[in-house]
């Protein structure tokens, strides 16, 4: 019988590094209908001059949805996934519970990292080896950091989605879009390099076994379990990272369409069905993720929305205080800034001070540096937008040129997608179609991979196709729409 005439519900976790979300997927009137059952915050922690995560909240934040999906859902549900965002890992102590809070990726202790690992592995090597952007934000920079600090490299770890699978479910693996982002796959391949461990001594063992993008890991465990929608409710390692999971629930076909993922970070890029690792591609630093269903995400990391979040820390602390929709609608009427800043320079990564960082870029341009005055304020926030999309451009452009690409259709999905200013300058600049995705599409993929999962039954080997994923898709992202617009109409 198939997952579609049993009925049961799905529910997808998406952890951010801002915001969570718990959905519900069920089938009334045998229509797929998806709802946000638990939003929760998250942030990083200063602990003794380092950033870290909570781990403990997210999964409690996790379960807190998780029962509020069974409250929702008395015909039960078939599966649960979780994505989130890439890099960071929990290292676990013989009983399975964190060995400490696990580090938050934009914590400076990498900055030593990566020189250093460099000097033994050289960056072209590297990107060789892996296809991966030198980017030290990489848990390969953040392994070779523990190091550094003399911590147990030999106690096992886990990135931080498959971490929260494990604990539903008890099976410690390493989803393959998600491993792919660690910066320790080799290339082409689902295995993780034994050159890159053995030359920089760190331990293969403690690293988890690799699996298929929509494996199916087994029950759900745990007292949760006991609960009785939760009867034999599978876990699936769908797209465990987020980026991956949002492209699968973009509803194209054909081969003349890139990407933007839009949010704390923006992710700029296209679909290969084989990595490109060109000198090109590597002198522009691209990246070849693990992509849903076999293919690869052929993209560089823009800073995102999480710098602006930054500005408005800081007008914060001095009493200043702007809606986002506000300071949006300011910005419209607004010229083009007399010149744009790098927002990806290496210090606007770095939390605290994101003005102060802003003058000083400015000041290099010979610009006037902005105060800390209420009338600036869209100012600042109209460079941060115009900055993004000229950058949006110069990727794409690059793209074009290195993949060969005959683009003419933009997606963008995510938080972003709702900033019309930044998608009009998007548009203008680029030249591309602009085709607006649903906010919610990490969601959608993360759902379109499980039901593909639960409808093939190869798939907890060779991981859910690429086909099945895509018409799933098309009909969650069809219902979404229609939602939204019964909503606005009711």
């Amino acid at each position: 019988m198939t997952l579609e005439a049993k009925r049961k519900a799905l529910v997808a976790v998406d952890l951010g590094a801002q915001s969570c979300r718990v959905s519900l997927l069920r089938w009334p009137q045998d229509l797929p209908e998806i709802e946000i059952v638990h939003r929760f915050a998250n942030s990083p922690l200063t602990r003794n001059d380092s950033l870290r995560w909570d781990v403990a909240a997210l999964f409690e934040g996790v379960l807190h949805g998780l029962r509020l999906c069974a409250q929702r859902a008395p015909e039960g549900v078939a599966s649960i996934a979780v994505d989130g965002w890439a890099v960071d890992y929990v290292r676990l102590q013989a009983d399975g519970t964190p060995a400490a809070l696990p580090f938050c990726y934009r914590d400076p202790r990498t900055e030593r990292a990566e020189r250093e690992v460099h000097a033994i592995l050289p960056s072209e090597k590297l990107y060789a080896l892996t296809g991966i952007q030198i980017l030290r934000i990489n848990s390969l920079y953040q392994l070779y950091a523990d190091k550094l600090a003399g911590e147990d490299i030999h106690l096992p770890w886990l990135n931080l989605p498959e971490y929260i699978t494990y604990r539903l479910c008890g099976k410690r693996v390493a989803e393959f879009t998600n491993a792919t982002h660690t910066g320790l796959v080799r290339l082409g391949t689902h295995s993780w390099c034994q050159e890159i461990f053995e030359t920089l001594a760190l331990d293969l063992h403690a690293a988890p076994q690799i699996v298929p993008c929509g494996s199916l890991l087994g029950p759900l465990t745990g007292e949760i379990s006991g609960t009785p929608e939760f009867h034999n409710t599978q876990v699936i390692a769908a797209a465990c990272h987020d980026t991956a999971a949002a492209i699968a629930g973009i509803p194209a076909c054909g081969d003349d369409w890139a990407f933007i993922s839009s949010g704390t970070w923006s992710m700029v890029g296209t679909v290969l069905d084989a990595p490109c690792v060109t000198l090109e591609a590597q002198a522009n630093n691209f990246t070849n993720l693990g992509c849903a269903g076999g293919k690869f995400c052929f993209l560089k990391n823009v800073n995102g929305m999480w710098l602006l979040r930054q500005c408005m820390d800081d007008w914060e602390q001095h009493g200043l205080r702007w809606p986002l929709q506000e300071l949006l609608s300011s910005c419209t009427s607004l010229p083009v800034p007399a010149a744009l800043i790098d927002i990806d320079d290496p210090q606007l990564m770095l939390p605290g001070n994101a003005i102060s960082k802003i003058n000083t870029q400015l000041a290099r341009l010979g610009q006037p540096a902005f105060a800390f005055e209420n009338h600036q304020i869209p100012q600042i926030a109209n460079l941060i937008f115009h900055s993004m999309a000229a950058r949006y451009a110069e990727v794409l452009n690059s793209i074009r040129r290195i993949a060969g690409k005959q683009l003419k259709r933009l997606f963008i999905v995510g938080g972003g997608s709702q900033n019309t200013l930044l998608n009009r300058l998007t548009a203008d600049l680029t030249g591309l179609e602009v085709v607006l995705g649903s906010v919610e599409s990490t969601t959608i993929g993360n759902l379109a991979i499980q039901l593909a999962t639960l409808d093939d039954h190869s798939a907890p080997a060779q991981g859910a196709s690429a086909d099945a994923i895509a018409e799933w898709a098309k009909r969650l992202a069809a219902c979404a729409v229609k939602q939204s617009n019964d909503r606005e109409t009711s």
